[in-house]
Parts: C-alpha cells; structure tokens; sequence
C-alpha cells in the first residue's frame, strides 16, 4: 500500500476514536453477537466522522490498487466493528465509483466470508448488487454460482443482491438465487428469500404473488410472511 494509503486508513482509525462511547460499545457488541468490540459510535455519528476523511483531497486514492489495500487493510486489522464499517465507507464512496466493477469482486467476496454476520453481509451486497447492474451477464452467472456455495453468506448476498433494482430485476436471477436454498432451515437464508421477494413486490406484486404459488410447499412460513407482507 502507498504512503496515501496508509495515511488514509490511519485517519480513518484516528477520527473513528474520537467519537468512542464505551457504554454504548457494550451495549452494541452484545447487540450483535459480535466477537469483536465496538467504539459505541452511532451509525450516522461514524459517517460524521469518517465524511470529511474520505472527502480531503489530500488523501484521495490514486490507484484500484491502493484502494483495494485501504480497504483490506481497515477490515483485516480491524480492532473494533466500526472500522469494518468504514471499509465498507470507502469501498462505496462515490470517488471510486470508476473501481466498482467485476474486477473488485474477489475483494467483495473476501468481505462477504470474513465479514460472516448480517450487518456486515448486508451493507457489502449493496456493492454486488451495484456491479451486477453493470454486468448482468457476467456476475449473474457469478450471483448463481454463489447461491449454491457451501457459504451461507455468500447465498444470503446472491439473494439479496437485487433489492435495490426495482423495475431492472432480473426476474429470471432471482427465482434461479432462490430456488437452490427453498430447502434450507438457516434462518438467515430464510429471512434473505422473504426480504428479496417483499422488496420486489413492490414493484411487481403480481410475480411475487405467483412465485409464491408456485413454491408454496418448500417455501417456509417466515419467508413466505416476509414476502407477502405487502400483498
């Protein structure tokens, strides 16, 4: 990683530190189940504090290199959970948007199975369902290729990676996400076909209604609630 680079991750965790509430830090980690504490930031507290960090030009990163490193190394070396929070900051920040294609998409998966808890699982798969946008062709093929892996996370994210694409879902991707992980009893992947499908049927409730009908007998009854929650 460049000198910038390092400048930059270091700001982050400076800035990051500052705002730190120890009292809500307990409260948080045993809110999350998480293994690794917390700052005690509030979400909209932590992008106060990380905005003008990201915004200084001074510290503007000048190669996908170097940002792929800035965001590894926030995440990998992450002491508390916000700093994981902040990787995934830059990794959307509109500077790099240029960096957001398939060609970050090893990093994006390394996020996903490390990351391997909902709060973390969720907010990466905004950036799937990003360059999905981008290349229907090429990560719709990885987005079923991951919702048959052996990772629950990387199945929860193949199903969630439409939810932001209203009228431009790819109707026939998220019957082929779903319909591999019918059978599971994982409650994440559970929740994950309720919520994908509630989502889109705001947009289209006629299709939901009749993927509903026509999985009937392997849908659960929580996804199946999730998904006619608006119907």
């Amino acid at each position: 990683m460049t000198d910038v680079g390092t400048e930059l991750v270091d700001a982050l965790r400076a800035s990051l530190r500052t705002g730190a509430d120890p009292e809500r830090a307990v409260g948080q980690q045993r809110y999350m189940k998480s293994a690794m504490p917390f700052l005690g930031l509030t979400s909209p507290g932590r992008r106060q504090l990380v905005r003008p960090v990201l915004a200084d030009p001074g510290l503007r990163l000048d190669s996908r290199a170097t940002f792929e490193s800035a965001v590894r190394s926030l995440w990998d070396e992450a002491v508390f959970r916000e700093e994981r929070y902040a990787a995934l900051d830059l990794l959307r920040h509109r500077a790099y948007r240029s960096w957001r294609d398939p060609d970050v998409m090893p990093l994006v998966e390394h996020l996903v199975v490390t990351g391997a808890w909902w709060d973390l699982v969720d907010e990466t798969s905004a950036v799937v369902g990003e360059v999905l946008l981008d290349d229907p062709e090429g990560e719709g093929l990885r987005m079923r290729d991951w919702s048959e892996r052996e990772n629950l996370w990387l199945r929860r994210s193949a199903i969630i990676s439409q939810l932001r694409h209203k009228d431009r879902t790819d109707t026939e991707l998220l019957e082929a996400v779903i319909e591999p992980n019918l059978d599971d009893h994982e409650f994440f992947i559970r929740k994950a076909i309720g919520w994908a499908l509630r989502q889109y049927s705001r947009t289209d409730p006629v299709w939901v209604q009749s993927f509903v009908d026509r999985h009937t007998h392997r849908l659960s009854g929580l996804s199946r609630r999730e998904a006619l929650k608006h119907l």
